[in-house]
């Protein structure tokens, strides 16, 4: 029996069930039954097809990473024949034919341990063990092999080829030199010969050694050299310096990242202000250094610099817990350098905009907060409206964080890993967003040791409808920014981290898209260039004409303008659960080869025959409701639309509002228990709600969005509420 590398627990090998996909595997076997479907795989890369890339497992058996299971085009991956990638098994057929899946993680230390599948063993087994493992399992006698390290601290070798002490001795020196759990050993071969020598030389004399007088010169030599080594105090150093101290004692202070319990030492991942440096700690093989010290700890560190496997390493010679106001200098001072390092310069606007130049503080804390997640490997994780507006600004945010994930991480997939946008109905982050959002961050940070992310809400989260998902993100402490057009709730305001929202009297002057492109243009100011147009298309109607300026010095025409955020719309609506972000990146930004103008071009002519098609049949059974001198349309949308296919009803309606309101002064759309609401006018929903909540006290009313404008209520109530909303209206208007 052995043990579980990560857990500890008792298993056939070196792994249990619980954490195999935590672990890489490296393969031995000649035949594809062999291999162990679910389990992470070192290959190589063999060749390219159109369907996908074939992939080589050992040196035998080869599988296909077919291009559905990739999070981006195939033709955009950096890989080249020969190249290591890692992949998961996903299922081996009766053929012999292996289907792949695609890994997140890209590097051999993303993983928590490396272990040998070779079907001739039997079990699992860690790779550098792999050689004695083969002589086990060749052994003729008692398949017992003597440890390496027993043999050099138990046996010591004179000039002579005689021994220095005899066996009592060197058991009775190994005895009572041990450590204890907590006490970390960093001793050479030498030292531990030397120190065996010396055990043997005692009072009694019946060991004693002889010495010549060059025996006892060296001696003393050795002994000054000791001395000298033993007062010499480590240099205080920075992580990010390092490389000027390999072989040298160093100091470090910063904050423990990490912990991973390997075979051997136990791993400290240890972060600065300058970088992050693993530091290993030995006290037993697979015994936990240290147990003092957790995630979050702000240490003081001691150790000898080293390179190993091409990275630099710390062998940990003295570590200490920073209590009080030592652990509070240096979290300040990290957390000072932090926010110097991501903090931007204020950046012009990207076209004149009142809204924009209010908000000149807002926008440099809300990048300030996206900087900064991305310098600490934390996670994005963009939350927009399902609307042209919520993908632009998130496409926005996208563009100017991907070139800095990239730059922080340089592996292929981390703009992936890193970076995320995810669409959300109605504007609204509920329990049910927040539950799934909560549900794969702990996932995350339990099996891959990820932080928690920082959530950005674009369009989205504005209201007051949205605290409930709010305070489960704060339950676990994930950081968040909201980004909105709309006067954002003092309470919402109070929950989050950041806030960029327009007062009260601009909010009808500009755009989700227009305040999170100048935040992108201030996370990034490389890519402003790229952002210029994004306002224009955001808005449906009465562009503001610097934007219009804008557009047009990017290369977009009115026409142009108009085509893309019809074009976007409709992808908005089919990627509402799940977006693939290259189509929205080749709409917006142009980055495909092709004729990217046609394709927007193509898509919004579809846009226009199935809004144009509604629109019509909507407008054709209006109910015109006059209640005193107001004029309300009222739409069956259960009986009149085509449910669950394009156009949604929030925007059905919202076109239909335009095409009517001069002859209608608002319009309402009724379903079985949900109403939208149009007017000419400006409308707090909030204050209609409670109103008709008044007069149907039975009626469940309560505000289901107020980006959409939509209502919710019981629908046995649904004359009752019809009827008040009508008479509510009529007193605004």
């Amino acid at each position: 029996m052995g043990s579980c590398i990560i857990c500890g627990k008792s298993v056939e090998g070196r792994i249990c069930d619980l954490h195999e996909e935590d672990a890489l595997f490296e393969f031995r076997g000649s035949r594809a039954d062999q291999l162990s479907v679910d389990r992470y795989y070192r290959g190589s890369v063999d060749g390219f097809a159109e369907f996908g890339v074939f992939v080589d497992i050992g040196d035998s058996v080869t599988g296909l990473l077919h291009r559905s299971e990739l999070d981006q085009r195939l033709d955009s991956l950096d890989w080249d024949s020969g190249d290591t990638v890692y992949v998961q098994v996903k299922n081996v057929r009766d053929n012999g034919n292996v289907d792949l899946g695609w890994s997140i993680r890209q590097s051999e230390r993303e993983f928590r341990g490396v272990l040998v599948d070779d079907p001739d063993i039997g079990h699992s087994v860690l790779l550098e063990n792999e050689d004695d493992e083969d002589e086990v399992q060749s052994d003729n006698g008692s398949g017992e092999v003597e440890s390496e390290s027993t043999a050099d601290e138990s046996t010591s070798q004179n000039d002579d080829g005689s021994s220095a002490d005899d066996d009592s001795g060197t058991s009775q020196s190994e005895s009572e030199s041990s450590t204890s759990a907590g006490a970390v050993s960093r001793a050479s071969d030498d030292d531990r010969v030397e120190g065996t020598a010396a055990v043997g030389g005692n009072d009694s004399g019946s060991n004693t050694a002889v010495m010549t007088e060059s025996d006892e010169e060296a001696d003393a030599e050795s002994d000054e050299q000791t001395d000298e080594a033993t007062t010499a105090e480590p240099v205080a150093a920075a992580i990010g310096d390092l490389d000027d101290h390999v072989g040298a004692d160093v100091r470090l202070e910063g904050e423990v990242v990490g912990i991973r319990q390997t075979s051997g030492p136990t791993v400290f991942e240890l972060q600065d202000e300058t970088g992050t440096v693993d530091c290993a700690a030995f006290v037993e093989a697979g015994v936990r250094a240290y147990p003092e010290v957790e995630e979050d700890d702000y240490v003081r560190l001691s150790g000898e610099v080293r390179e190993r496997r091409g990275e630099l390493q710390v062998e940990t010679e003295e570590l200490d817990v920073l209590e009080a106001e030592e652990r509070e200098e240096v979290e300040q001072r990290l957390a000072d350098a932090l926010d110097d390092e991501a903090r931007p310069d204020t950046a012009e606007p990207l076209a004149d905009d009142t809204a924009v130049a209010a908000l000149s503080e807002e926008l440099v804390e809300a990048a300030t907060q996206i900087r900064k997640a991305v310098l600490t490997d934390r996670p994005v994780i963009v939350r927009h409206a399902n609307t042209a507006d919520g993908y632009l600004a998130g496409s926005a945010l996208e563009r100017a964080a991907l070139p800095l994930v990239t730059e922080q991480h340089r592996r292929a997939d981390a703009k992936y890993h890193y970076f995320d946008r995810r669409p959300i109905e109605g504007g609204v982050y509920d329990m049910d967003d927040a539950t799934k959002d909560t549900t794969t961050m702990l996932d995350n940070r339990e099996r891959h040791e990820e932080k928690l992310p920082l959530f950005v809400f674009v369009a989205a989260g504005g209201t007051r409808e949205s605290l409930d998902g709010f305070d489960l993100l704060n339950v676990y402490g994930a950081p968040s920014v909201v980004i909105d057009d709309i006067d954002v709730d003092g309470a919402v305001v109070d929950t989050v981290d950041a806030v960029v929202s327009a007062s009260a009297d601009t909010v009808s002057e500009t755009t989700s898209t227009a305040l999170a492109a100048n935040v992108a243009a201030h996370v990034n100011e490389d890519v402003r260039g790229d952002l210029g147009h994004l306002p224009a298309v955001s808005f449906w109607e009465d562009i503001p004409e610097p934007y219009v300026a804008a557009a047009s010095e990017a290369g977009y025409d009115e026409t142009a303008v108009s085509e893309l955020r019809e074009a976007v719309a409709l992808e908005a609506h089919y990627q509402s659960y799940e977006d693939k972000r290259e189509l929205i990146t080749d709409l917006v930004f142009g980055d495909d080869e092709e004729d990217v103008g046609g394709l927007a071009g193509h898509i919004a002519e579809q846009f226009r025959e199935k809004v144009d098609e509604e629109v019509s049949t909507a407008r054709a059974n209006l109910d015109h409701r006059t209640v005193g001198d107001v004029d309300i349309a009222v739409l069956d949308t259960d009986a009149f639309t085509h449910q669950y296919e394009f156009p949604p009803e929030s925007l059905l309606l919202d076109e239909l509002h335009r095409d009517v309101r001069d002859e209608s002064d608002a319009v309402l759309g009724i379903s079985t228990d949900t109403m939208y609401v149009r007017a000419n006018g400006d409308l707090d929903l909030h204050e209609l709600v409670s109103e008709v909540s008044e007069r149907v006290p039975e009626g469940g009313v309560a505000t289901r969005s107020v980006r959409e404008g939509t209502i919710r209520y019981l629908a046995g109530e649904r004359p009752a509420v019809l009827d008040a909303t009508l008479d509510v209206l009529a007193d605004e208007l």
